[in-house]
């Protein structure tokens, strides 16, 4: 097993608890926390519907189901203990957005699709199981507001491409990509950083 393999599996228990904890919120019932923590988990993995990649990895691998299923357990059993431990699942959390971007990157560019591409599918293997998760619980999905997410993941893309170009061994690059995402994520919720908005007033003057 090795360290690509446990950091995946990390990031589907982070992913998983993250949409149990949402969904307990809303009061959802069991089986409203199951769902809404297995669409957070495996949502990214559209990128394999969209390049007819099989098997997709959850029906490949019973081991991401084992990880929901301990995911949603634990947060019903010790949820009051692990809402204290917010900064610890951020991290967790980041580190599995790192993960599953490069994860994606490199499924795109092995079954030959273009870099610029690949990057895309790498980003939505990253964001695109938080956007079910906030859409199926009636919130604005965490990539459109003002917070640095889907931007974080590509710049690990970014400098993944680049280092690959430059022939870095993969699981180092691998591992460096993922520390530029969880870098850029510490830094930007550290310092408050945002990305610039697009004020209301340049329409009204477009429009005058």
């Amino acid at each position: 097993m090795d360290v690509i393999y446990i950091l995946d599996i990390l990031g589907t228990f982070a992913f998983a608890v993250s949409g149990a904890l949402v969904a307990s919120d809303k009061k959802f019932d069991l089986f409203g926390v199951l769902i809404i923590a297995f669409v957070t988990a495996v949502g990214g993995m559209l990128r394999d519907l969209l390049i007819n990649a099989h098997p997709i990895n959850w029906i490949g691998d019973l081991n991401y189901l084992y990880t929901i299923f301990i995911a949603v357990i634990t947060t019903i059993l010790f949820k009051s203990k692990i809402l204290p431990l917010s900064k610890t699942m951020f991290l967790f959390d980041t580190v599995g957005l790192g993960v599953f971007t490069l994860l994606g990157l490199q499924k795109g560019l092995s079954y030959n699709l273009h870099p610029i591409i690949a990057l895309i599918m790498g980003m939505t293997s990253a964001v695109f199981g938080g956007v079910l998760r906030d859409v199926l619980t009636n919130k604005v999905p965490l990539i459109f507001e003002k917070e640095i997410y889907a931007s974080a993941c590509l710049a690990g893309g970014i400098v993944f491409l680049i280092l690959k170009s430059l022939h870095v061994d993969n699981q180092l690059n691998f591992m460096i990509a993922v520390s530029v995402v969880v870098v850029i994520r510490v830094i930007a919720i550290k310092f408050h950083l945002e990305l610039p908005k697009i004020k209301d007033d340049i329409f009204t003057k477009s429009n005058k």
